[in-house]
């Protein structure tokens, strides 16, 4: 992709459902420039718009992330299988102690004891795994865009910020399950579209729909390689902070531009955060000037991603992201 269409993806990523019109405004490109190049991005796969549950405000599972040691040469083997399940929104292959890297998103604390205790160790080549349950998200990858737009571009694409207080649970309405379904298939779906398929008219279709996101119980997401958008280096890094800080810690690296993603764990480290750079010698950089300034973290391990096979239940080919299809 060349600088324009970096802007332009970054532009989606801060608003997936923004009209091109929008786009094209915040950007200062033509309209038709905006759609023909994110069409075709789109067409052939580099960026896909989908959406993700909230999921603990919409009771829709309980995350967690696993390290997964497997038997020499069997990694590839171990990932596709493991990204054939339904319930893992993310597999990566690893450097470092684990091969590989795993997000589970289980419906209920007996399922993940069930998919925990016999079906991960049946899969052939695991040896062994170590499981990390999420306790709180700091951010997740749907709120964060690439490094190519001013502060006054992000500012106008973005969604207006959600009321101060949201309820802890919200279930959801089978209709709203129903728009839910469609909106994690395709992202950009008109409301039109969404009133056709569930027989109820646009404006019901465009209420409901609004409502999921203003209440952020979906979140819209363009899903793109980070090394298409010249961010070659992505890591995996668990961090140990002390008790007292871990919310302000987790707060602050949060709102970094190189995190993609933090959260707060169970296991020996409390914190996981993904970072994206473009060379080594800026991870290098965030390692030593942005995590070495925290007194409150005693201790890091800090795994590299070399492929992803799965990222947002949206299954990869190389560099590529397929269509959903569950």
């Amino acid at each position: 992709m060349d600088v324009l269409d970096r802007r332009l993806v970054a532009a989606l990523q801060v608003s997936p459902r923004a009209s091109w019109g929008e786009i094209a405004r915040v950007v200062g490109e033509h309209e038709r420039t905006v759609a023909r190049r994110l069409q075709r991005l789109i067409a052939e796969g580099v960026v896909r718009v989908t959406a993700i549950y909230d999921d603990f405000r919409t009771g829709h599972g309980r995350p967690a992330h696993l390290h997964v040691h497997v038997q020499p040469g069997s990694a590839p083997k171990v990932a596709e299988a493991l990204a054939d399940r339904p319930d893992t929104r993310s597999v990566y292959a690893l450097t470092g102690a684990a091969d590989l890297g795993c997000e589970l998103v289980s419906p209920s604390r007996e399922a993940l004891h069930r998919t925990l205790s016999t079906e991960i160790s049946a899969v052939g080549g695991v040896l062994q795994t170590q499981t990390q349950v999420v306790l709180h998200t700091f951010r997740t990858v749907a709120e964060w865009h690439a490094p190519y737009l001013t502060e006054e571009e992000v500012a106008e694409l973005s969604p207006p910020p959600p009321p101060d207080a949201l309820p802890d649970v919200e279930r959801l309405t089978p209709l709203e399950q129903e728009i839910a379904e469609l909106l994690t298939a395709d992202g950009r779906i008109a409301f039109t579209a969404v009133a056709e398929r569930l027989d109820v008219s646009v404006p019901t279709a465009r209420r409901r729909l609004a409502s999921l996101l203003e209440r952020r119980l979906l979140l819209p997401r363009a899903e793109v390689e980070p090394a298409l958008l010249g961010l070659e280096v992505e890591a995996m890094l668990w961090l140990k902070v002390r008790p007292y800080a871990l919310d302000l810690v987790g707060q602050r690296l949060a709102a970094h531009p190189n995190v993609r993603y933090c959260a707060a764990t169970s296991g020996t480290h409390s914190l996981i955060v993904q970072v994206v750079t473009a060379h080594e010698a800026d991870l290098y950089r965030f390692m030593t000037g942005v995590v070495g300034s925290y007194d409150e973290i005693a201790d890091s391990d800090l795994t590299l991603i070399t492929r992803a096979y799965k990222r947002g239940h949206l299954r990869k080919s190389g560099l590529l992201t397929l269509e959903k299809t569950t």
